[in-house]
């Protein structure tokens, strides 16, 4: 498939490595910043524009991949009008593109992406489509990039979204708050890496909520209450820590 990328930001990066891979070819990437058009360009051998542009040239597909902001004004970018859009956004419904086409549809990867990282992950993607046939050429063109693809409604995907910011975004998080404690204390950061692998490894055969540990759960208010004390100079961390300590006695029957 020949496929235009709009955009040339992360998402788009590791779509544009993926596409080549897959054999299919991108003709052309396009972004508001001239310079970085031009870098994810040489990367992926191929030309490049400015999102102004009248033409973006031929293409089966124009992956939209930008910044969900600027997704409101696509209407003004006449160069889409009538082509076969995705947009590769999780909160954003579908129906976002018609104002632009006929033939649009979504290309989610369900994945924190960087362009700097060497590595490719896994990527389940949810896709749809407006029609039967636009679903159908992107549940193909995802199929041809991965093994995990599933075809998800704007409500779905939505969910997706809101449970994917929980499990990266916000866990991530809690690794930065542990980074900075780590820091503040003079400990090493370093020794908690071996413990968030094994997290992560039980995540992959075990409910997460059968394998909660820890003191919230034990109920254990003697070293809640010692933590706490020693959190007493970090109010930030100390805040997070009873929010989330109050969460786990919650969602485990422990008041």
């Amino acid at each position: 498939m020949r496929v235009v990328l709009v955009g040339a930001g992360n998402t788009a990066t590791v779509l544009g490595k993926l596409l080549i891979k897959a054999n299919h070819k991108v003709t052309r990437v396009i972004s508001r910043t001239p310079e970085n058009a031009k870098a994810l360009a040489e990367l992926l051998g191929t030309e490049y524009g400015n999102l102004n542009d009248a033409s973006y040239g031929d293409a089966d597909l124009y992956i939209v991949a930008l910044q969900d902001q600027i997704m409101g004004n696509l209407e003004g970018l006449t160069a889409l009008h009538g082509k076969f859009l995705a947009h590769t956004a999780g909160a954003i419904p579908m129906d976002s593109l018609k104002t632009c086409t006929d033939r649009y549809g979504v290309f989610y990867p369900l994945q924190t992406l960087s362009k700097y990282v060497e590595h490719t992950p896994e990527i389940p993607f949810m896709v749809d489509g407006n029609t039967d046939e636009t679903l159908g050429a992107l549940l193909s063109l995802a199929n041809s990039l991965s093994n995990n693809v599933t075809h998800a409604n704007d409500k779905q995907r939505m969910g997706y979204h809101v449970a994917a910011v929980f499990a990266a975004n916000f866990a991530n998080h809690m690794y930065a708050l542990t980074e900075i404690y780590c820091q503040r204390e003079n400990i090493d950061f370093k020794n908690m890496v071996p413990l968030i692998n094994e997290i992560c490894k039980k995540v992959n055969q075990y409910s997460p909520f059968l394998t909660q540990t820890g003191p919230a759960i034990r109920n254990d208010v003697m070293t809640i209450s010692r933590h706490l004390e020693n959190l007493s100079q970090y109010q930030d961390l100390k805040y997070m820590y009873v929010k989330v300590t109050e969460s786990i006695m919650k969602l485990h029957g422990n008041r």
